[in-house]
């Protein structure tokens, strides 16, 4: 990295990735109960699953944005 100028944008970054991640989180629930409403419930536990992996991304960007001195 270029110094603090690098580190601010990889920071910056960071909490928009997470952000990004949260909006599709939101989106998976949604249509996981629409899919277990419809009788798929399967695919509801799957898209759940998926929503749960990208919670677990948030938290290991978390963890890389705090190395950086981030909150």
């Amino acid at each position: 990295m270029d110094g603090q100028t690098d580190a601010g944008k990889l920071a910056v970054l960071l909490e928009h990735w997470m952000g990004h991640n949260r909006g599709h989180v939101e989106e998976f629930a949604k249509w996981a109960e629409k899919a277990r409403e419809a009788g798929h419930a399967v695919v509801s536990q799957r898209i759940l699953e998926a929503a749960g992996q990208m919670d677990k991304a948030n938290e290991i960007l978390q963890d890389a944005l705090s190395e950086l001195g981030g909150t």
